[in-house]
C-alpha cells in the first residue's frame, strides 16, 4: 500500500514526457498515513483553481479532508483522504479558473469505473490476483514470433454469446472463459484479440470511445475477473490481445474533455481537437504529459493484465492532419506538410516503450496508407510496430470475391497485386468486424453464386487466406459462415453449427489452421521473402492461381486455387522436384460441404518440363476450390 504524497521530483518524467508508468503515481491509491486507512490521490489538473475528492467517503459533499493541494509546478493535485477505501466510488470536482467552470470528473488513471450508466470512478488494487500463467509467460516470445503460426480469433465479447433466458445478457469475464477457450481451441486459433475492454459509457461504440483507459469495462465484472480470463486462456495455451485506442476519445462531460475547463487533453483547435468521422476528441499529441498519460495506458495492460500484445486502433487518423478533412479543415505541420509529427513520436516512444519493457509481445497497427515502415524498427526510421494489418489486402481479396466467376478473368490482378508489396512490412490478413456490418453483409453474403456456389467460394477465399504470407484475423462468427451481419446486442448464430454447410465451413476453419501451425513451410516465412515464390500467377483466362510457400527447411507446400466453378481435372503444374505429392488439404471434401472433386491422396511427378520447372504433376482443379499439396 502507498504510504506517502509525491514530490515534484517524482514527476519529472511525466511533466517531460517521459514517464511510461504514470500510473504508479497518478489516480487513487489505498493506503495508511499516521496509522489512519485511506486513499491517496493524484490528479493532474493545471488550470484548476481548487480540487476535492468527492464520494462515498464523504456522502458526495466535499470536505475540508477530502481537498487536494498543488503541487507546484508540476500541475499535480495530490492528498490523502482518511476512510475512503477500496471500493468506495469517487470523482474529482475540478473547480476551474476559467469562466466558473466547475465538473465532477471520473479518475483518468481510475482502475474501475461504476457499471454504465454510472460514471464514478471506483478505489481498487490489483494486488490480490495470483496468477498461474507462468508456463504460458516463459514461452509466448517463440509462440508469437514473426515466424511462428499467429492465428487470431476477433471476439466482441459483449455479444460472442449471450443467455437469452436471462434478458439476453452477455457473459462475464468468469463465465465465457471455458466456452471461449474450447471453441477457439476447437477451431485451432492461437490468439483471441479483444475488442476494445477499456471502459467506456456508450456499449454501441463497441469499446471504441474509452473514457477509462487504466479500467476494464465493469460490465462484464471487476479487474480480477478479466485477469481471471487471461489467466484461463493462457493455461489453455491462447494468446491476448486487446485493442487499444489513442486515436480519439468520447465528449461525455465526466470523461477527458475540457477536463480542467481548458482543452487539456485535446487539442482547443477543431481543426486538430474534432474528429469529423468519428464526432470524437483527438489528443494533443504534442503534450508532454498526454503522451506520458497514453504510453503509460499501453504498458499498463502489459504489467498488469499480462496481455500479449495490443493492436492500435485507428493509426493511419493519428498520422495524418487532413484525415477525413476538406481542404481549410486542417492545418499543416511545422514544415508545411500534412503528417502529424506529434503523433508519429508518440507512436514510436509507445512501441519502444512497450518493447523495452516487454520483448516477447507484439504490437500491431490497424494502417490503411502507403506510411512507409509501418511494422520497422525506430531506429532504422520505422515507427516500431511488431506487424501491421494488410488492410488493401482485404479490400482487393473482398471486392474479387464479390464479382461473378465469368468476370474474375478480368480483375486477376486483385489477386496478384499483393506479391507486389507482400513483404514490405510484417502483415496480419484481416477479415475483421468491419466488414461485416452496417450494411456491408457477412462474409458468406458478399459470395456470388447459388447456395452452393456461396459456400465453396467461401471456404476458397478462407483457404487462400491461410495459405499466403502474413499471419491470420477472423471475426467471430466468420467460422460458421454467419448470415445475419454482426449485431452488438445479439449473440453469435450458434444454432448454425448444426447445419451441414456451415458446420462444414467450420470444419475448413480448423483444417486450416491445423495445417497452418503444424506445417512450417504455411508459417515460418510469413514475414521473410524466400517464404514464397510463384509457380503460375499469370492464368488470368482460368482464374487459376499456383505458387509455393516455403519455411526455414527444405520442405514446401504447393498450393493451386481455382476461382471458377468449372472443375479442372487435367490441370498440369510444374513443381521443384520428382517424386509424390500428397494431397494435404482440399476444400472441396465431401466433409466440408463440396463435391468431392480431389486427387485421391496425391499425385506422382513426373519429368515433364512445366513453369519452368524440369518436373510437374498433372492435378484435379475442384471448382471453385483450393488443394495443397506436399511431397512429404
Amino acid at each position: 500500500m502507498k504510504t506517502q504524497l509525491l514530490s515534484a521530483r517524482d514527476l519529472e518524467g511525466f511533466n517531460a514526457g517521459r514517464d511510461a508508468r504514470a500510473f504508479e503515481k497518478l489516480g487513487a491509491h489505498p493506503g495508511v498515513r499516521d496509522g489512519v486507512e485511506g486513499a491517496y490521490f493524484a490528479v493532474w489538473a493545471p488550470d484548476a483553481q481548487r480540487v476535492d475528492v468527492i464520494g462515498d467517503a464523504d456522502d458526495w459533499q466535499g470536505s475540508a479532508e477530502s481537498r487536494l493541494s498543488l503541487l507546484e509546478p508540476t500541475g499535480v493535485w495530490q492528498g490523502f483522504v482518511p476512510g475512503a477505501r477500496r471500493g468506495a466510488r469517487y470523482k474529482y470536482r475540478v473547480h476551474s479558473r476559467h469562466d466558473g467552470y466547475v465538473c465532477d470528473k471520473a479518475d483518468p488513471y481510475g482502475r474501475l469505473h461504476e457499471v454504465a450508466p454510472g460514471t464514478a470512478s471506483v478505489i481498487w488494487s490489483l494486488d490480490d490476483f495470483v496468477w498461474t500463467d507462468g508456463a504460458w509467460m516463459a514461452t509466448r516470445a517463440a509462440r508469437q514470433a514473426l515466424d511462428a503460426p499467429v492465428a487470431i480469433y476477433e471476439v466482441h465479447l459483449g455479444s460472442w454469446r449471450r443467455v437469452p433466458e436471462e434478458a439476453n445478457r452477455s457473459l462475464g469475464y468468469r463465465e465465457i472463459a471455458e466456452p471461449l477457450a474450447d471453441h477457439v481451441e476447437k477451431h485451432g486459433f492461437t490468439h483471441v484479440e479483444l475488442m476494445p475492454i477499456a471502459e467506456h459509457p456508450f456499449f454501441g461504440s463497441w469499446g471504441y470511445e474509452v473514457t477509462g483507459y487504466f479500467a476494464p469495462t465493469h460490465r462484464y465484472g471487476k479487474p480480477e475477473d478479466f485477469m481471471y480470463l487471461v489467466d484461463y486462456l493462457h493455461r489453455r495455451g491462447i494468446g491476448v490481445i486487446l485493442d487499444w485506442v489513442p486515436a480519439h476519445f468520447p465528449a461525455d462531460e465526466h470523461g477527458l474533455v475540457y477536463f480542467d475547463g481548458t482543452h487539456l487533453y485535446e487539442h482547443a483547435d477543431p481543426r486538430q481537437g474534432f474528429h469529423p468521422e468519428w464526432k470524437s476528441q483527438i489528443f494533443n499529441y504534442g503534450r508532454n504529459e498526454v503522451k506520458s498519460f497514453l504510453v503509460s495506458s499501453a504498458l499498463f495492460w502489459l504489467d498488469a493484465y499480462h496481455v500479449d500484445g495490443l493492436r492500435v486502433d485507428g493509426v493511419a487518423s493519428m498520422l495524418f492532419r487532413d484525415y477525413a478533412r476538406k481542404p481549410g479543415e486542417w492545418i499543416p505541420n511545422e514544415h508545411g506538410g500534412r503528417e502529424n509529427l506529434e503523433a508519429v513520436e508518440l507512436l514510436r516512444a509507445m512501441n519502444e516503450s512497450v518493447y523495452l519493457a516487454h520483448p516477447d509481445v507484439q504490437t500491431m497497427a490497424e494502417e490503411s496508407t502507403t506510411w512507409p515502415r509501418v511494422s520497422k524498427p525506430v531506429n532504422m526510421g520505422g515507427l516500431g510496430f511488431g506487424m501491421k494489418w494488410d488492410m488493401g489486402w482485404m479490400h482487393d481479396t473482398l471486392a474479387y470475391f464479390a464479382r461473378d466467376p465469368l468476370d474474375r478473368s478480368h480483375h486477376h490482378d486483385e489477386l496478384t497485386f499483393r506479391s507486389m508489396y507482400a513483404y514490405s512490412e510484417n502483415f496480419v490478413l484481416p477479415l475483421s468486424h468491419d466488414e461485416v456490418v452496417y450494411g456491408k453483409g457477412s462474409l458468406i453474403g458478399k459470395m456470388p453464386g447459388d447456395e452452393w456456389q456461396k459456400f465453396a467460394n467461401l471456404r476458397l477465399a478462407l483457404s487462400y487466406m491461410w495459405s499466403l504470407p502474413g499471419k491470420k484475423l477472423l471475426f467471430m462468427g466468420g467460422e460458421l459462415a454467419q448470415r445475419e451481419e454482426w449485431d452488438h446486442d445479439s449473440s453469435v448464430s450458434w444454432h448454425l453449427a448444426e447445419e451441414p454447410l456451415h458446420a462444414g465451413v467450420g470444419r475448413v476453419v480448423a483444417a486450416l489452421n491445423r495445417h497452418y501451425r503444424g506445417e512450417p513451410a504455411l508459417h515460418e516465412g510469413d514475414a521473410d521473402a524466400t517464404g514464397f515464390f510463384w509457380i503460375d500467377g499469370t492464368n488470368a483466362r482460368d482464374s487459376v492461381l499456383v505458387y509455393g510457400r516455403k519455411g526455414h527447411g527444405e520442405d514446401v507446400i504447393i498450393v493451386a486455387l481455382n476461382f471458377t466453378p468449372q472443375p479442372r481435372p487435367s490441370y498440369r503444374i510444374g513443381v521443384p522436384w520428382g517424386g509424390r505429392w500428397r494431397e494435404l488439404f482440399n476444400s472441396d471434401a465431401r466433409e466440408y460441404g463440396g463435391s468431392g472433386h480431389g486427387n485421391l491422396g496425391g499425385v506422382e511427378a513426373t519429368p515433364v518440363p512445366w513453369d519452368g520447372r524440369r518436373h510437374s504433376v498433372v492435378v484435379s482443379l475442384p471448382p471453385l476450390g483450393a488443394v495443397f499439396f506436399t511431397s512429404r
